[in-house]
């Protein structure tokens, strides 16, 4: 009967234990619901930045790369430029020495042949004296041609060069250029000037439009031809609107 007793006893006890432990951890149930709940909504948080960030970088790779490629491009342009500039230089030293040594045999062909002449020579003599002036003559002018044309040469791929490695610099015009707009398109913003290359105007030189006196607009040439050119408008300089037969002038003339 003890025995029973102390069964039964026991048996309530581990009831109330049990009860008591279900109790308590009953009221912490939603708490741990909540955590979990809380946990699950910061690595979603997480999983989305991880996300948009894995999207930028590859963006950022894809620009850098892109950037890179400018950069080689740019490069290989410059030295191409740089080479040209080189070779076209060396061949106006190479003219330039031949043209003082053209100009030399012809100085001593018109000296020898004023001596020759004082000396009585002979009619065939003072021929062939005069045929080898007249080819010296021919070959300093044939020379000069080739060099002007160098010239023109080395001094375009001078201003390309300028344009990679001065992108902000200047470009300098002849002082005394001066054009006329034949062209005028305003949707486009661009202009045709009656001036070119062969006026000495340059690559993106910069040009002020005027009328009667009066400052227009400024414009920047963008295609450059032997006797005419094309130029964009430059924002910020519309002081008017510019029309056929306006004047222009160099913005940076050469002092």
């Amino acid at each position: 009967m003890l025995l029973r007793i102390s069964l039964i006893v026991a048996i309530v006890a581990g009831l109330g234990v049990a009860v008591l432990g279900y109790l308590e951890i009953s009221d912490k149930i939603p708490a741990l619901v909540k955590q979990r709940d809380d946990e699950n909504a910061a690595k979603h948080v997480v999983i989305n930045q991880l996300a948009i960030t894995n999207r930028i970088l590859v963006k950022t790779k894809s620009e850098l790369a892109s950037t890179q490629q400018e950069l080689a491009d740019t490069k290989s342009e410059r030295d191409k430029a740089q080479a040209a500039a080189d070779t076209a230089q060396h061949q106006v030293e190479s003219l330039t020495d031949k043209l003082a040594k053209a100009t030399l045999e012809r100085d001593t062909a018109q000296n020898d042949l004023a001596a020759y002449k004082g000396t009585g020579l002979t009619p065939e003599q003072v021929g062939k004296l005069n045929h080898d002036l007249k080819d010296a003559n021919a070959e300093i002018a044939a020379i000069t041609d080739e060099k002007i044309v160098l010239q023109h040469v080395r001094d375009k791929l001078q201003a390309r060069l300028d344009y990679y490695e001065k992108p902000n610099q200047d470009v300098m015009l002849p002082a005394d250029l001066r054009g006329k707009v034949v062209t005028v398109d305003p949707k486009w913003e661009f202009v045709v000037l009656n001036i070119g290359e062969d006026q000495g105007l340059k690559d993106r030189g910069e040009m002020l439009v005027s009328r009667d006196g009066r400052l227009i607009g400024k414009v920047i040439v963008r295609t450059l031809q032997k006797d005419r050119s094309i130029a964009n408008f430059v924002p910020g300089w519309e002081l008017g609107q510019i029309t056929e037969g306006d004047l222009v002038s160099p913005a940076h003339p050469a002092s």
